[in-house]
């Protein structure tokens, strides 16, 4: 089997890749979205004449003509979406989901959790926190863990609250703001964090969505001033999101002084971007993305090197569109005990959910969702209800 041609197009908000073989086997990898839109195509563009006649079944003998030239977030998504292609068609090729080329499951059921179905806030105060949590905290899917932006991430405090910190805040979405808390911002944050914790109580684990942007000293203030709440975690404090830098020295400032969890990693390009936060036990729980982090067999490595050294696995995927999740279920399939959930992404708009085969077995039960065997991904495009969704310039991308 060799590998014909790898297009792409955007559908809806999500860039998705197909690669086609001369066998007549298609598989579908993507990208978070929205952001990767606007170079998503030429970087693939730049891929494709590197991998183009090679057997798509050797999926890392692939990899290695192209793995290099990836970086760290939005920079490694067109290595990661060409990884889930690959494993795509060689599980269809096998006639087995590709969970079973990466060892097999060991769980028939995968905890998901959400930091993904918002509702917009209506103010910064706590009781905005609460009712908001609140509205999350009764959807059906019956989420066990929540994330909610606080501080420096999505958060209305950055963005309204005059004086929450000693900056000036700058309203473009990959502007770095950052700086130094003001004791009002501070006290403000740890009233919010009491008020959602009211209302999951202990039925509901609470994980922050912190930056990048906060303070080392910061940091390490609340998360010591949050340890009575026993939180998930405090994430992407420091580093984190679209930074193009891990900082691990930094974060050994503060997870030994402190039993609030701390994570990072969604930005993070390959398991060499993992080696120091691991090895010098940086952080307790990291979070990969399989759409940047360099795919879905990468991930896997890094959750066992992980597990190795007692640290935790909790994967990012807000963004990572339908066929994100079910790589997500993949791989999930088959992690060690040191994962905690996967973050439920979704499709946007919603007419997502109709175009694709196999979201059936993708729905989220008491926050899980069930393994199936379907081979490959699980999904595949319905293709005469995707074609409609199709911009003129991407007309061609399921021709033959």
């Amino acid at each position: 089997m060799k590998i014909k041609d790898v297009r792409c197009a955007i559908i809806g908000d999500h860039p998705v890749i197909r690669i086609t073989t001369d066998e007549g086997i298609d598989g579908i990898g993507g990208a978070e979205s929205p952001r990767n839109q606007p170079f998503f195509k030429p970087q693939i563009q730049y891929y494709r004449d590197m991998i183009l006649g090679l057997d798509p079944t050797d999926v890392e003998r692939v990899l290695l003509h192209i793995r290099r030239v990836g970086a760290f977030k939005p920079w490694g998504s067109g290595v990661s979406a060409i990884e889930i292609a690959l494993w795509d068609i060689a599980g269809k090729a096998a006639g087995v989901p590709i969970y079973k080329l990466l060892g097999g499951k060991i769980r028939d059921r995968i905890r998901v959790y959400n930091g993904n179905i918002r509702t917009p806030f209506e103010g910064y105060q706590p009781e905005d926190f609460a009712k908001n949590m609140k509205w999350m905290k009764d959807l059906p899917q019956n989420f066990s863990i929540i994330k909610q932006g606080i501080t420096f991430h999505g958060s209305p405090m950055v963005r309204d609250m005059p004086d929450f910190y000693y900056g000036d805040y700058v309203p473009k979405p990959m502007y770095p703001n950052r700086g130094l808390m003001t004791e009002k911002g501070f006290n403000l944050t740890v009233d919010c964090v009491i008020a959602m914790k009211e209302v999951l109580g202990d039925e509901v684990g609470l994980a922050l969505d912190c930056g990048p942007g906060m303070a080392v000293s910061d940091t390490l203030k609340l998360a010591q001033a949050l340890e009575p709440y026993n939180l998930m975690w405090m994430e992407d404090t420091i580093t984190g999101d679209y930074t193009p830098y891990v900082h691990p020295d930094f974060f050994l400032q503060v997870t030994p002084y402190t039993s609030t969890p701390i994570h990072t990693g969604e930005q993070v390009y390959l398991r060499h971007g993992f080696k120091e936060l691991i090895e010098k036990h940086a952080v307790d729980v990291i979070g990969p993305d399989p759409m940047d982090v360099g795919g879905i067999a990468e991930l896997k490595w890094i959750a066992e090197f992980a597990d190795l050294h007692g640290i935790q696995m909790a994967p990012h995927g807000t963004a990572d569109g339908l066929i994100g999740l079910a790589a997500h279920v993949q791989v999930g399939a088959t992690l060690p005990d040191n994962f905690i959930a996967f973050e439920l992404p979704n499709g946007k708009p919603d007419w997502w959910y109709d175009i694709l085969e196999g979201m059936d077995n993708l729905v989220v039960e008491d926050s899980h969702i069930a393994v199936n065997d379907t081979p490959g991904l699980g999904i595949s495009f319905r293709v005469d209800e995707a074609k409609q969704y199709l911009s003129e310039e991407d007309a061609g991308f399921f021709d033959d």
